[in-house]
């Protein structure tokens, strides 16, 4: 069976699912209904439910692989199906969870909505011809159309809150009462028109933007792909073998537990959708590996759930976020996980960095980890190398990533047929049962997040987002990022990560890219715009400084002048002036910008899921979990300002590993500094030693101020090592 492990907070519900026995009994119908061996046991009542989950999980295989439905169909299908087994596996009344009532209640709302679902799919081409046989008039829905939809509505938001809160139903109720009467009472660049209720039902049915579109598919032909596969994985027996080679790689270091936590969370994080679904599958082995290697239980949670969390950003998959990023940039997904991986590297180094100074401050870690377990080591060996190795060549290749994950998945099965893991029809049903329960949260919240995107598209509320970010930040890149983790913050309270960079992008990327663009032009004015056509587009700006466009004018005058730009100009003057590939990069830049921001609400207080889930592992103070985690996890923002005020996105495969590698240098002294220890205690002195050298190694591509910080930096660490083993000489003299 699966359980979701303790996290320390009461009332908490974990998206986690961790193999253990099968014979422990489950309670509940809920939790059974989503339980392989239990449902098995009890096959007169869970037999139809668990045939037809199975059927569901292989029908997604079928409709991105062998048929060719209708994109409507197909997520019809998809919502249909998780909000079915979403209002059946949660309850309204926790109290009343598992009262005969509050089941049977379920179940009926759970059945509405698959058959409203499935109504509104078919009702669309009737819907068509009558609304065109009357010209005039509004959209011709029928009663049962206006149930329909407004059942899928109102269940959308039920289950978001049931499984993540308020916040994001919220969201949508402020979102669809924008465009119905909201948006036309409000002041300044939030006005907008309101729409007739049949217009906005419509859109929030059909509209690519809506309900049952884009962000819907990127759900039913990826990321449940994805979790599928994960599961297969960890049935198979390959999380076992990514635990058994971290031992291999780091049990030999300091503080060879706490890398092992790290090599083993980014190898099975990426894989997964979910930082704390990571957490729990592989904390429950490495937290208590690291207390047994004596480091403090808070400090071991920090680094699972800050390791767990780098997950999510590391290539080929990220969690699922490099195909939902595709979908929104148009940017080839080889390019995206290319320019990721130097990322993600430092990320990971900058843990490992805080773990080699901690067991040096502490002397902990010199103990021998648990031995090697060849027999788990060899048994998921190929079941995780050959399937992820032919998954990220045919996504690489240019394989549509729902063909590379089904022949992934066929991969697996094949090959675990020469491993002691063999995918039997049993171990098969309980991968796609684990997989289909791993993706109800998400699919669900994807679906009910196209609500609000209809809403921002429809309204032109994301041009009025940007335009207050562009205000507020006064054109500083700095403001405008602390401007958007501070609402990835928020919103990542009650969102998973994907979720939450999709509403985060569709509010602030294209400013983010806009100001980036606009550091462009206030260079090209600074020198000036000698092509006339070019300079006269600049006539339009209510500014003195207009005049002094052809010949040039202090940096400061061009950053007035490109800050008075009205937001419509600019949308005309960035493409006519900055080439198409630079505007793309910059467009990747900010999208990675929110992606990686979207991560901070895993590892930052007040509400931090994967530090939360670690802690209630470790049995640590959840609180101070999560400060120690975000302290650990400090490599994410010092990524981010990477992004932002250096080319390493743009830059050549080697001024990218100039800038990165420099930056190592620059992150370690950050580290040493936070920890005010490096390989010993570090005297007061050498303080701005470690500041200036560190700040030295940021500065991108000057190779001689590089290689000055590194020298400071290490002759930092020198001296402090060099220092600390001469007063371990006298203690012990």
């Amino acid at each position: 069976m699966t359980q979701t492990p303790p996290t320390g907070i009461p009332g908490m519900v974990d998206a986690a699912v961790i193999e253990i026995e099968p014979d422990e009994p489950v309670d509940g119908f809920r939790a059974g209904v989503v339980d392989l061996d239990y449902s098995l046991a009890h096959f007169s009542r869970y037999g139809l439910t668990l045939i037809a989950i199975c059927a569901f999980g292989l029908w997604h295989v079928g409709t991105n692989l062998f048929w060719n439905e209708p994109g409507l169909w197909q997520n019809a299908v998809h919502y249909g199906g998780f909000g079915f087994l979403g209002f059946v596996t949660s309850a309204t009344f926790k109290r009343h969870a598992e009262k005969p009532w509050s089941i049977g209640l379920d179940i009926l709302l759970g059945l509405a909505v698959a058959a409203s679902a499935a109504w509104i799919a078919g009702a669309e081409t009737g819907l068509y011809t009558r609304t065109l046989a009357e010209t005039g008039l509004p959209w011709q829905f029928r009663t049962l159309d206006w149930a329909a939809g407004i059942i899928m509505i109102v269940a959308a938001i039920e289950l978001t809150r049931r499984m993540t809160g308020w916040i994001i139903p919220a969201l949508v109720i402020v979102s669809l009462s924008y465009i119905l009467f909201l948006g036309e009472i409000l002041p300044g660049v939030f006005r907008a028109a309101s729409l007739p209720l049949s217009d906005v039902l419509f859109r929030s049915l059909y509209n690519d933007e809506g309900m049952l579109g884009i962000i819907a598919t990127i759900s039913s032909a990826n990321i449940t792909l994805f979790m599928i596969f994960g599961a297969f994985l960890v049935v198979s027996g390959a999380s076992d073998f990514v635990i058994e080679l971290s031992k291999i790689i780091a049990g030999r270091f300091r503080g060879g537990a706490a890398f092992v936590a790290i090599i083993s969370s980014a190898l099975t994080g990426t894989i997964s959708g979910s930082a704390v679904a990571n957490t729990a599958s592989t904390g429950i082995i490495t937290i208590p590996l690291m207390k047994a290697n004596g480091f403090r239980a808070k400090f071991a949670a920090g680094v699972e759930a800050s390791a767990s969390t780098g997950g999510q950003m590391m290539p080929p998959i990220m969690g699922a976020g490099a195909f939902v990023m595709v979908s929104f940039t148009g940017i080839a997904y080889s390019t995206i996980v290319i320019v990721s991986i130097i990322p993600a590297i430092l990320y990971f180094l900058s843990v490992g960095f805080m773990v080699r100074v901690e067991s040096m401050k502490h002397r902990i870690g010199t103990e021998q980890i648990a031995a090697v377990d060849w027999k788990k080591l060899w048994g998921g060996a190929l079941n995780f190398v050959l399937p992820l190795g032919i998954m990220t060549y045919m996504l690489v290749s240019g394989r549509t990533p729902s063909f590379a994950a089904c022949f992934a998945i066929g991969t697996l099965i094949v090959v675990s047929w020469i491993t002691p893991n063999r995918m039997g029809p049993r171990k098969i049903s309980r991968a796609l049962v684990l997989g289909v329960k791993t993706s109800i949260m998400t699919a669900v919240l994807l679906v009910t997040v196209g609500l609000i995107n209809n809403a921002v598209t429809t309204s032109g509320l994301g041009n009025g987002f940007a335009l207050m970010i562009a205000q507020w930040s006064q054109g500083s890149i700095l403001i405008a990022v602390i401007l958007i983790a501070i609402v990835s913050l928020v919103l990542g309270m009650g969102l998973p990560v994907t979720a939450a960079y999709i509403v985060l992008s569709i509010l602030s990327a294209p400013a983010l890219a806009g100001l980036l663009a606009d550091g462009i032009l206030v260079e090209m004015l600074v020198n000036g715009i000698a092509d006339p056509a070019q300079a006269a587009m600049f006539a339009l700006i209510d500014s003195p400084h207009v005049a002094n466009v052809t010949q040039g004018m202090s940096l400061e005058a061009a950053r007035e002048l490109v800050s008075g730009m009205p937001f419509e100009l600019a949308l005309v003057i960035r493409p006519a002036l900055i080439d198409a590939d630079t505007l793309t990069v910059f467009l990747l830049t900010a999208h990675l910008i929110v992606f990686w921001l979207s991560q901070d609400s895993n590892v930052t207080p007040p509400v931090c899921l994967a530090a939360f889930t670690a802690a209630g592992i470790a049995k640590s103070p959840p609180m101070a979990t999560g400060v120690q985690a975000w302290k650990i996890a400090k490599g994410l923002y010092i990524v981010v300002l990477l992004f932002a005020f250096t080319p390493l996105i743009g830059a050549g495969f080697w001024e990218s590993i100039q800038i990165g590698g420099f930056a190592l240098f620059g992150i370690y002294s950050l580290t040493a500094l936070i920890q005010r220890y490096s390989e010993g205690p570090i005297p007061v002195w050498l303080y701005p030693v470690f500041v200036a050298g560190g700040a030295l190694c940021f500065i991108p591509l000057n190779l001689p101020l590089n290689v000055a910080g590194a020298l400071l930096v290490s002759g930092c660490v020198v001296f402090t090592s060099y220092a600390a083993r001469r007063e371990s000489v006298v203690s012990a003299g």
